[in-house]
């Protein structure tokens, strides 16, 4: 990290060098330090947004917009830090004031609607997405709009802005999960679980994808396991799942079955499946 910043030090120098015939060296060099911090502060920036601990994130942009409330950059930098700091109410307002500074763009629109959706304001949400122009045509974008769709119940419009974030990113697993889950509120099983092994397909790694498939399953009474990828522990939990989903359905004798084949196929002790199973035993 520390070396492209030694070698602008030592460019600064020999251009001090070079050119000391006709500038006060010392003013020349001060000049090239004060470069130097200003590569410095935007290298520790890009490391707090990424790598830091985001509390930490935090207090370094608010010191670093206080020394300096103009810089948009760093308002951006706080308004994320607060929102990967999980503090949404306070990255909503950070949001809120970037898109009021000069230079904001429709990306920090959309950021400032995603805060609002994070601390539940799903009212301003829309509001702030329906002011952003038609031709900004991002992924972000469209995945909020189907949200904001889906909490208005608005399904046409939710599975249309699903289907254009889907066209719109090279990693869409998440998204088609999203989207399932919509169907799977809607009461639309069959097309729920198209969009759960969809999202598998796309991403083997994803297991919430792969719970809520075993959902979408046990709600139309299909209690067997998918043929997906999954290690032990995933297949226990998944049977723990489809368990209570069974339980629920009134299923309850094929749920005991399921929550003893959990606890059998878990490689340590499960002890929710435990728990659930002598509950039931107990009556």
């Amino acid at each position: 990290m520390r070396h492209p910043i030694l070698l602008a030090v030592c460019i600064a120098g020999a251009s001090v060098v070079a050119g000391c015939a006709e500038k006060d060296p010392n003013e020349t060099v001060e000049r090239a330090f004060e470069d130097v911090n200003a590569l410095d502060g935007n290298d520790l920036s890009d490391v707090m947004l990424t790598v830091a601990d985001p509390n930490e994130a935090v207090i370094y942009f608010q010191r670093v917009t206080t020394e300096k409330p103009d810089n948009i950059a760093h308002q951006r930098g706080l308004a994320a830090s607060l929102i990967r700091a999980k503090r949404a109410a306070d990255g909503a307002n950070a949001w809120k004031k970037v898109t009021e500074m000069s230079g904001a763009t429709s990306d920090d629109s959309v950021e400032y609607a995603d805060a609002l959706i994070r601390s539940g304001d799903w009212a301003s949400a829309e509001k702030v997405l329906d002011k952003v122009p038609p031709t900004h045509e991002t992924f972000k974008r469209y995945r909020l709009e189907a949200l904001v769709a889906d909490s208005n119940k608005e399904w046409k419009k939710s599975d249309s802005f699903y289907q254009t974030a889907v066209g719109l990113t090279t990693t869409p697993g998440s998204v088609m999960n999203n989207w399932g889950y919509s169907k799977l509120t809607r009461g639309d099983y069959k097309g729920a679980e198209q969009l759960f092994s969809d999202a598998i397909r796309q991403d083997s790694g994803l297991f919430t994808a792969k719970n809520n498939l075993v959902l979408a399953r046990a709600a139309q009474r299909d209690y067997t396991l998918p043929v997906i990828p999954m290690d032990q522990t995933e297949r226990a939990q998944l049977l723990h799942t489809m368990a209570l989903s069974a339980i629920k359905k009134g299923d309850v004798t094929t749920g005991k079955g399921l929550l003893r084949e959990a606890i059998d196929t878990h490689p340590q002790h499960f002890e929710a499946a435990v728990r659930s199973l002598r509950a039931l035993e107990n009556g």
